[in-house]
């Protein structure tokens, strides 16, 4: 199959991870760089916090599974990679990780909403991880207060419910998260969460 030519003014991946220095996060998305801002340190505990509950509960349940967190690309096409905040991938699909970046996209994308960031992470990241079929997108936006949990089903997203102020996931079974972790204004200790987590008690 021919692949339709890119326009020289857009970006591709390969351009894209020259650009990009090592440590900075950044979005490739439809051949054009958006550079993030600094984080903030609520959003880096969060981003902090929500990998090493992922990495700690698959560790635990050892499923061969794999979590990375910000700064590592998603190569969805050639003019689209975008870099979750937190990315899990099931174990049937770690093959598609590279040393630098991933073949497509996670199971499961998390992105931490900033001020800069809200318009592509409720808009363009939500059309560009549907269309790459991500199973579940999870959107904190600390700032409003405010978490969104989508489950991709037939091709689109839908919001899933919640059990009172639990979210359980349907991607990585067992797993669940206490809203009330992610909106606090001192974000909770990663270890007692999961704790919480392994032994049901909510």
């Amino acid at each position: 199959m021919v692949q339709p030519a890119i326009s020289d003014d857009l970006v591709t991946f390969d351009a894209f991870c020259d650009l990009v220095e090592d440590g900075q996060k950044a979005d490739l998305i439809d051949g054009v760089i958006y550079m993030a801002s600094p984080d903030s340190k609520r959003a880096n505990s969060l981003n902090l916090f929500l990998g090493n509950l992922l990495d700690g509960y698959i560790a635990a349940k050892e499923i061969d599974g794999d979590v990375f967190i910000s700064r590592y690309a998603c190569r969805i096409t050639d003019v689209r990679a975008p870099e979750p905040d937190v990315g899990y991938v099931r174990p049937e699909r770690v093959h598609l990780l590279h040393e630098t970046y991933m073949e497509g996209g996670p199971d499961i994308a998390v992105e931490i909403v900033a001020r800069d960031s809200r318009t592509r992470d409720y808009n363009e990241k939500y059309d560009l991880y549907r269309a790459a079929g991500v199973q579940e997108y999870w959107i904190i936006d600390p700032l409003q207060k405010r978490v969104t949990f989508l489950r991709l089903r037939d091709g689109e997203y839908e919001e899933m419910a919640l059990d009172g102020n639990i979210f359980h996931s349907e991607v990585l079974a067992g797993f669940w998260l206490n809203t009330d972790w992610l909106l606090s204004r001192t974000v909770p200790k990663a270890y007692r969460c999961l704790q919480e987590i392994l032994t049901g008690s909510k």
